[in-house]
Order: C-alpha cells, then sequence, then structure tokens
C-alpha cells in the first residue's frame, strides 16, 4: 500500500481496476508506457543536450536494454560513457 495513499483511496483504486474491461487496462498499460518513454526520452535530453538523435536513441537503448545488450545490438554505443 503506497504510504500517501488512504486505505480508502487505495481501496477504491483497486475496486476501479477491476471494474475495468480488458481493453480499458490495456489502453492504461499502454499510456504508461509511452508516458515513461517519453520522460526517459526527456531526462536523456536534459542531461546530453549537445546529443544529436541518433546519440540520444543508442543513450535510450542503453537504458532500456542494459549496456552490454545496447551495445550487442548497436556496436556503435560502445563509444558512449555513462
Amino acid at each position: 500500500m503506497p504510504l500517501d495513499t488512504s486505505r480508502e483511496m487505495s481501496d477504491a483504486q483497486v475496486r476501479r481496476w477491476r471494474e475495468m474491461s480488458a481493453a480499458e487496462k490495456a489502453a492504461l498499460v499502454s499510456a504508461l508506457s509511452l508516458a515513461t518513454h517519453r520522460l526517459a526520452e526527456a531526462g536523456i535530453a536534459a542531461r546530453y543536450p549537445d546529443a544529436g538523435p541518433r546519440e540520444r536513441f543508442l543513450r535510450l537503448a542503453i537504458l532500456r536494454l542494459g549496456r552490454t545488450l545496447a551495445v550487442e545490438v548497436y556496436p556503435d554505443a560502445a563509444h558512449l560513457s555513462a
């Protein structure tokens, strides 16, 4: 249970999730996934403001896949420091 949410509100949220159709749940998960992706992109852009599109893409790949797999899939990511 979240520390910043009352038991009553937490229970209401769980009830609402149980009432949702599969399509509503899928849409919610999709929206949350997209929001997470956009936040990660924004974080990379903020930390590396001079990076071009390819570098931002590679840094996102490192973040999402881990350095080892990202470099295996995108060898040009190997030159990027943490």
